[in-house]
């Protein structure tokens, strides 16, 4: 049966790769992104800056009139702003939180009264492995990434009693158009993976697939790092 899913950030990278991903499924795919790009396939593709609540609210509200009630939301969006603490700017703090926190909590309460009446949904947030092995320069990215954390968990308490997981995939260092300007950075950080290679974002697709089909009704509440052992034991 075809499920209504819907992902943030779909225009390029993870985001594409994991709408492609349930695409190939046969899914109803709507993919939001502030450019309003989306891989070829998707069933809708809507311009929404997640860090502001109405354009969400707007946005779930016509994907569900649609397709109807959310089954899968993949909130992916996000964006760096990257400097040590001590010379960043308000703005650059509040950009990061704005987009990759408060978005994810602004597209997983859009999306929950619908997952609620039909006792049923999957809601995925992408974290990353930075909050737990510690990257100097993110304080901005590791706190918000942190705090997905703490919000999939209270989630998941609030909305497990109507069989909706709320779980946190953490990519590591994964070979993206942004890795892919790091220059000697990268093969520096590359260096540091025990499984000696980037990932790549069909790594981390196939995990957000796998949390949202039926063999993982009953995984909730978890984070699951996707990332060679970079941050093992997190």
């Amino acid at each position: 049966m075809s499920r209504h899913v819907i992902v943030t950030g779909a225009s390029r990278g993870i985001g594409a790769a994991v709408a492609q991903f349930f695409i190939s499924e046969g899914d109803a795919v709507v993919a939001l992104s502030r450019s309003g790009s989306a891989p070829q396939g998707c069933a809708m593709s809507l311009a929404v800056d997640v860090a502001s609540s109405e354009s969400v609210n707007e946005a779930v509200k016509t994907a569900v009139a649609a397709n109807g009630p959310v089954d899968v939301l993949i909130a992916n969006a996000g964006i760096t702003r990257d400097g040590l603490a001590m010379r960043m700017s308000d703005e650059q703090w509040r950009a990061v939180l704005g987009t990759n926190l408060d978005g994810a909590f602004y597209c997983a309460r859009a999306v929950i009264p619908s997952m609620i009446r039909a006792r049923s949904g999957r809601i995925i947030f992408m974290g990353s492995v930075s909050p737990f092995y510690g990257v100097p320069g993110q304080a901005n990215y590791a706190a918000a990434k942190a705090g997905l954390v703490g919000l999939a968990r209270s989630l998941a308490r609030e909305v497990a009693s109507r069989s909706i997981t709320v779980n946190v995939v953490a990519p590591g260092f994964i070979e993206t158009e942004m890795t892919a300007e790091l220059g000697s950075t990268s093969d520096e950080m590359t260096a540091l993976i025990p499984m000696g290679h980037m990932g790549s974002v069909a790594d981390i697709a196939g995990v957000v697939g796998f949390l949202a089909s039926n063999p993982a009704s009953y995984i909730t509440g978890q984070v699951l790092a996707v990332d060679g052992g970079l941050a093992m034991g997190l």
